[in-house]
This record gives structure tokens, C-alpha cells and sequence, in this order.
């Protein structure tokens, strides 16, 4: 098995990012509440790795979303969503037996005591992707291929189709890998949390957060996640209300021999070893909580693909995850290109004084417009 090295196609006809993972049908609360208060529910779609691939297209890049999802309605409506953002969909496989995934949540930020998630994604079509049923050559078309760990979770033959899309190979693309790590779809504990800390270092690209590095490998500090984490070329730890740091460097790992490939069509090649980067975050008057991490991560890939410095890559990182905190659901069309540049190119004072509210990303409003203190 093995695709085309990055930047060898066409560039009018290559895919630029292509995003593997589940994507769920998600009903939202009509009002706050408990689950078993609140009265109604309005339909949306969830699943990060297609939530990536939506904000990409949206953003203007060729991103395609691999995935599998049940021959119901809810497929449907999963398929002709995510396509409607201009995605590429055409190697998403039904399973005539299987459903596609759903899961109910509250109106509260995932980060407190009084949030409620119900899934209901067991035995789902997601949940049977194999090394023996995805389209191979769709996965590895691309300049970049998005994975993240909630697919390793889902079940024994996703997990074995991670570990053979993230192995090395002469032309494998340039593999980014958000770590998302979800205890509550784990059963094993510690040995399932190494599982992600083997796969995050088979890859080229990885996101962290620092809370979820200390709750699943007890590893406390970007530093240190580093250390855990020597293998990928860049290594970016979320930080919260803090910012991002970044470590970036050519570093002698389990990835394609491709020399440049991949690594180069994406931007990250020539860093000096252990450049590090610490880029401060935005203040945003949060709307809803949600999606923000996958935003980010789009926002970190849409810069890389452009091939821009380390710094502007987290900040539009942080645009990017500021255009989805500041409305209610998981999406919503990140800021007009030009737009986001100038912003992601103020000097740090400036960056420092902004603050975004609802609205912000409206293409008609400079710099000096947004909302500041």
C-alpha cells in the first residue's frame, strides 16, 4: 500500500488535507439543563475529523473526508451536510447493516461537572472500519492526512487501521495526529492511553493539549511532552488561556524515507532542531465551547499548507478556533483569508489587545474594528 508523495500531482488537482475519523449526528438542547429536562433538540452534525475538513473547505482547500456511516437517513444527512461545506465525500462507504452514530449533549462547556454527553455509537458503522474495507488510495492522495485518536478508540480494527495508516512507508504523506484523547471511550486505562502516545509518534505532525497529556500519560509541561514525543517534526501543545507552544525540527523518526516529500510540500521541512515557539492565545467572549479544538487544528493546517511562519500557523490556529467559540454549534465559516491574515500579522502588542466577541469574523471589519478593552 503506499500513495503518491505530496506536491508530485498536480496542484489544481490534489487534496490538500484528507480527514479520517467518525462523524455522528449530534442533537442539541433546546435550553440549558440536565438531559432529562430539557424538552426538545435540534439536529446538527459532530465528529472531529470531519469537522476539520469542513472548516478546511470552508477556508477554501481541497479536503476530502473519508468515513463509513449506516444506509439510513442519518447517513444521509451526515454525507449531504459535510458535502455541503465543499468536501469532498466520495469515498465515504455505507454499511448496510451497521447505523451511523448519534449522541445527545447539554448546553454546557464539556470541561464542567454539569455536562452531559449520551452517545449512542456503539456498533456503529464508524466503529467497523478495517484496514480491509477503506479506500486505501483515497486516504493517501493527499498532501496531508488528518487522523486523531477518538478513531483508535472506537474499536480493535479501527485501531489496527491507525496503526497501519501511521507506519512508515517511501511516499506516505505528511500524517498530522490530534491526540483527543476521550476517557470515556476507553476501557483499558493506562495501557489505552499508551496507545495514543505510540501513535502520536509515528506521525509527522501532532496536537496536545497539556490537560490531556497530564490526564492520560501523567506527563506535566510542554517540555515534557516533548521529551515523550521526539520523534515528530512539529509537536504543538495547547495550552488553554495560555497560548500554544510549538516544537519544530527535523527529527530522525519512524516516518516516510521520502526525502522531499511530504515534509517539504507541507512547510515543515527546514527547522533547525528544537526551535520552540510560544504563541499567546486570543480573548474571546466564549458563545459555546465545543468544536474549538478542531478548529484550531484546521486553522494550525490551513497556514501550513500555505507555508506560513511557525507563528502565524497558531495564530490563525487560534482565528480559526475563535470563529467557532464565539457561535453556539461545532461550525460555523471561519474569517475571510484576508481577513485572518491581517489579524495573524499584528505585532504582539496589538495581538495582545485583541478581543473577539460574536460577529468578529464579518469581512467588512479591519483590524482596529474588533472588539478591544
Amino acid at each position: 500500500m503506499s500513495g503518491p508523495a505530496a506536491g508530485t500531482a498536480d496542484a489544481a488537482t490534489t487534496t490538500d488535507v484528507v480527514c479520517l475519523g467518525e462523524s455522528m449526528v449530534t442533537f442539541l438542547p433546546s435550553q440549558p439543563g440536565r438531559l432529562a429536562d430539557v424538552p426538545s433538540f435540534g439536529r446538527g452534525i459532530g465528529g472531529a475529523e470531519s469537522n476539520v475538513a469542513c472548516a478546511l473547505a470552508a477556508a477554501g482547500h481541497r479536503a476530502a473526508w473519508v468515513g463509513r456511516v449506516g444506509a439510513d437517513g442519518f447517513g444521509d444527512h451526515l454525507v449531504e451536510t459535510i458535502a455541503s461545506y465543499g468536501v469532498d465525500t466520495s469515498a465515504v462507504r455505507r454499511d448496510p447493516v451497521r447505523p451511523t452514530g448519534i449522541y445527545f449533549r447539554t448546553a454546557t462547556d464539556r470541561g464542567t461537572d454539569t455536562h452531559e454527553v449520551a452517545y449512542y455509537r456503539a456498533g456503529s458503522a464508524a466503529s467497523a472500519m478495517s484496514p480491509d474495507n477503506v479506500p486505501y488510495e483515497d486516504l493517501l492522495a493527499g498532501r496531508i492526512l488528518h487522523l486523531s485518536g477518538i478513531t483508535a478508540a472506537l474499536s480493535a480494527d479501527c485501531l489496527a487501521l491507525l496503526r497501519d495508516l501511521t507506519a512508515a512507508r517511501p511516499g506516505r504523506p505528511l500524517v498530522s495526529f490530534d491526540v483527543n484523547h476521550r476517557p470515556h471511550l476507553w476501557r483499558g486505562g493506562d495501557a489505552d492511553a499508551s496507545v495514543l502516545l505510540e501513535l502520536a509518534r509515528r506521525c509527522d505532525l501532532v496536537f496536545v493539549g497539556e490537560d490531556e497529556a497530564e490526564e492520560a500519560w501523567g506527563i506535566v509541561g510542554a517540555e515534557a511532552i516533548r521529551a515523550a514525543l521526539p520523534e515528530p517534526a512539529v509537536v504543538v501543545v495547547k495550552r488553554g488561556s495560555a497560548g500554544a507552544t510549538v516544537f519544530s525540527g527535523l527529527r530522525p523518526g519512524p516516518r516516510s524515507s521520502n526525502a522531499g516529500g511530504a515534509g517539504d510540500a507541507a512547510g515543515v521541512a527546514g527547522f533547525d532542531p528544537d526551535t520552540v515557539t510560544l504563541v499567546p492565545a486570543l480573548r474571546v467572549d466564549v458563545v459555546a465551547a465545543v468544536g474549538a479544538g478542531d478548529a484550531f487544528a484546521a486553522g494550525f493546517l490551513s497556514a501550513t499548507l500555505r507555508g506560513l511562519p511557525v507563528r502565524d500557523r497558531v495564530r490563525h490556529g487560534h482565528l480559526m478556533a475563535a470563529a467557532v467559540l464565539t457561535v453556539p454549534g461545532d461550525l460555523t465559516d471561519p474569517p475571510a483569508r484576508d481577513h485572518a491574515d491581517r489579524l495573524a500579522a499584528l505585532d504582539d502588542d496589538a495581538w495582545g489587545r485583541l478581543r473577539l466577541g460574536p460577529g468578529w469574523t464579518a469581512a467588512d471589519r479591519a483590524p482596529e474594528e474588533v472588539r478591544t478593552p
